[in-house]
């Protein structure tokens, strides 16, 4: 279940996620950027099988806050779920908000910094590298990225070059 938000962010009522992706439904979600002691970035291309923007690359973790769940704890689980990564210092982001005709939420954004290795959720991430700042902004106009991530995070992204 997906708790379903109005424009204040005020949570309306719940809604199973297949009625939340259906209906376009303004949720709440998550996006990390992992970093590396060295400035890099982590990047990974999203399977085929996701419900939405399938097979795109992205370069945060993160997904949908569940019905009753903090918004912390969700960016916490979605880092360990997608990424394998736990126990990090998380450094929050400004919130932001994204729509377009196939999703619009409002987003709990953040940083981390990793060494240690990833681990892909199967059903999730199919592919993953670290790239430098420098070498993801050249990307952004060569792959196909996830919209929301690019508009939400890659200002943030482009500051580090």
């Amino acid at each position: 279940m997906v708790a379903i938000l109005d424009e204040a962010n005020q949570v309306t009522g719940a809604v199973p996620r297949s009625v939340m992706r259906r209906d376009n439904l303004r949720h709440s979600a998550t996006g990390v950027v992992v970093l590396n002691s060295a400035g890099e970035i982590y990047v990974h291309r999203r399977t085929p099988t996701k419900d939405v923007y399938p097979g795109r690359y992205d370069f945060a973790a993160g997904g949908v806050v569940a019905a009753g769940e903090d918004p912390f704890h969700a960016v916490v689980r979605e880092l360990d779920e997608e990424l394998g990564i736990s126990g990090v210092e998380l450094t929050r982001l400004p919130e932001d908000d994204y729509a377009d005709e196939n999703t619009r939420y409002h987003a709990y954004l953040y940083t981390c910094v990793w060494d240690g290795p990833v681990r892909h959720q199967p059903e999730e991430v199919a592919w993953g590298a670290w790239m430098s700042p420098a070498e993801l902004v050249a990307k952004f106009d060569e792959w196909s990225f996830m919209p929301d991530t690019l508009a939400l995070l890659g200002p943030y992204v482009r500051s580090l070059v």
